[in-house]
């Protein structure tokens, strides 16, 4: 089987560096794409075919439920993640109503956050 293939969008640097990192470790996992730019996170997920892409909603833009709704829109094929800061009920029903995959926490360790992953891969992506 080949690797889940994921892209990471969050502006906070140091955050969306060290989740690249460990998740780069994991077999199995393959990150295709990581940026703070949403723009740029729309145009890699629609270049790159990720099978999941994980995304910070909470933006120093205020821009995160934009970038949500451009990639879930454009981006059918892939599987939409939402990796937050903190919990926020409302931004969570809006991601749901947009198709999200999931809505997580960052707090989540690697393991489940690996096992989260794999469960929203779509079936066409496992081929």
């Amino acid at each position: 089987m080949s690797p889940t293939r994921v892209l990471i969008i969050d502006d906070h640097d140091p955050v969306r560096e060290a989740l690249r990192d460990s998740l780069q470790a994991i077999p199995g996992i393959e990150i295709v794409g990581c940026t703070g730019d949403w723009r740029d996170g729309l145009h890699a997920t629609l270049t790159l075919k990720p099978d999941v892409v994980l995304l910070e909603t909470k933006r120093a833009d205020g821009e995160g439920l934009t970038a949500l709704q451009r990639l879930t829109e454009a981006c059918p094929f892939a599987s939409i993640v939402v990796l937050t800061s903190y919990p926020d009920l409302e931004e969570q029903m809006a991601a749901l109503r947009m198709g999200i995959a999931r809505y997580l926490l960052k707090n989540i360790d690697t393991p489940q956050l690996v096992r989260e992953i794999q469960a929203v891969v779509r079936p066409q992506a496992m081929v």
